[in-house]
């Protein structure tokens, strides 16, 4: 393989090109290798894989010996791009128009994986290694169940002796413009079922049947009031929405046996996941009225967390507003991200590229909002090593 560009916007647009639609890799990660490998990164290819899930591949490298370790994280893996006649430029072909890029992972992460690789390797070829080192934790299986990707990855390099410092994701975190939001920790994630029992039965005849609906539809009232919290110093309140209702009933003339709801809780650092199922249980008894349900909660492995705003991220602040003339909000808004699992290792903050086309058709990140990125990496490296 040829080594690839190190200008962001080429190396964007290389990414894009590799068709790494979870679980596959498309060629990311041997491009991404390749780059790293050929400027003195030390690089392992490392595959996880559990039964009845595909094999994954992941990224890390390392360059340099000595602390501090500045490690940037980020995801190759994209969603599917839908129906492709649907965009307006091949989702990967990476196409320039309107002094944008456009394609699937443009700001999901490509762009910035693109910026803080760039950023890196000019840092190293103007100041080497002395002050410390740069690692670089990128998996293939974030978009997916997440299962053998960045947790997997983090516990081998542990098992390896390796430590980091601080850890910036490049998740894109700006909702409207670069510079908007910078976030601070990540709200927790519950799913889970409540399954109402009933007899099936005559419309005609009810008292001959129990139909579960009724019951289901005040438990699940008794779930979502009163609001599970007000929120806390860095959070917004938890909520708890129900996603789906299901009876599978195809006739009219039928009361059902059977009803259930799926719902998520989003919630904040008052709870922790067995306390949210105790509360749970707590509010469906309270209203039970002799109805037999029961609930079906999920293994849990995004809990809520918060990095306590310090230096680190005062100097992520700092260089963005010197790049950007925005002051960033510090934020735990939003879904999940592999930050849940970094956060076990080293404090990490997030911040990549403007977020309002990810996961869409025609996802496309503006040409200048790599370069600023590009800009902004390289601004934060220098004054993590004390060398601006």
């Amino acid at each position: 393989m040829s080594v690839p560009p190190t200008n962001a916007l080429d190396l964007c647009r290389a990414l894009i090109r590799c068709p790494s639609v979870t679980p596959a890799d498309g060629g990311s990660l041997p491009l991404l290798e390749a780059l790293l490998k050929a400027h003195g990164f030390a690089t392992h290819r490392v595959k996880f894989s559990e039964d009845g899930t595909p094999e994954i591949d992941n990224l890390y490298a390392r360059i340099g010996t000595g602390a501090p370790t500045l490690v940037f994280a980020g995801h190759t893996d994209v969603v599917p791009v839908g129906d492709p006649a649907a965009w307006r430029f091949d989702p990967f072909a990476a196409e320039l128009s309107e002094n944008m890029v456009w394609g699937r992972g443009a700001n999901d992460m490509k762009g910035a994986i693109a910026a803080f690789t760039t950023a890196a390797l000019a840092f190293i070829e103007k100041h080497g290694t002395s002050k410390g080192s740069i690692g670089f934790l990128i998996t293939g299986d974030e978009e997916g169940p997440a299962i053998n990707g960045t947790a997997k990855l983090l516990a081998w390099t542990k098992q390896k002796g390796e430590k980091f410092d601080h850890c910036l994701l490049g998740e894109p975190t700006n909702p409207e413009a670069l510079g908007d939001m910078i976030k601070i920790g990540r709200r927790g994630s519950l799913n889970a079922t409540l399954i109402v029992e009933g007899r099936q039965g005559h419309v005609a005849y009810p008292r001959r049947a129990d139909n579960p609906i009724p019951h289901l539809l005040r438990l699940a009232q008794a779930l979502i009031a009163p609001p599970l919290d007000t929120g806390t110093a860095h959070f917004d309140p938890s909520n708890l929405e129900i996603v789906t209702i299901d009876v599978g009933n195809p006739a009219s003339n039928v009361i059902p046996a059977k009803a259930q709801a799926r719902f998520n809780v989003r919630f904040n650092d008052l709870w922790t996941p067995e306390r949210l199922a105790d509360e749970i249980e707590r509010r469906c008894a309270a209203v039970a009225e002799g109805a037999r349900y029961r609930l079906v909660f999920e293994p849990c492995n995004a809990l809520a967390f918060v990095t306590e705003p310090d230096r680190f991220t005062a100097l992520v602040a700092a260089a963005i507003e010197r790049h950007t003339g925005h002051a960033p909000k510090l934020s735990t808004t939003g879904g999940t991200s592999d930050a849940r699992f970094i956060r076990a290792y080293c404090p990490v903050v997030e911040f990549g590229l403007v977020g309002a086309t990810m996961h869409m058709v025609d996802e496309r990140v503006a040409v200048a909002d790599i370069e600023t990125l590009t800009a902004i990496y390289t601004d934060i490296l220098e004054n993590y090593f004390g060398v601006a």
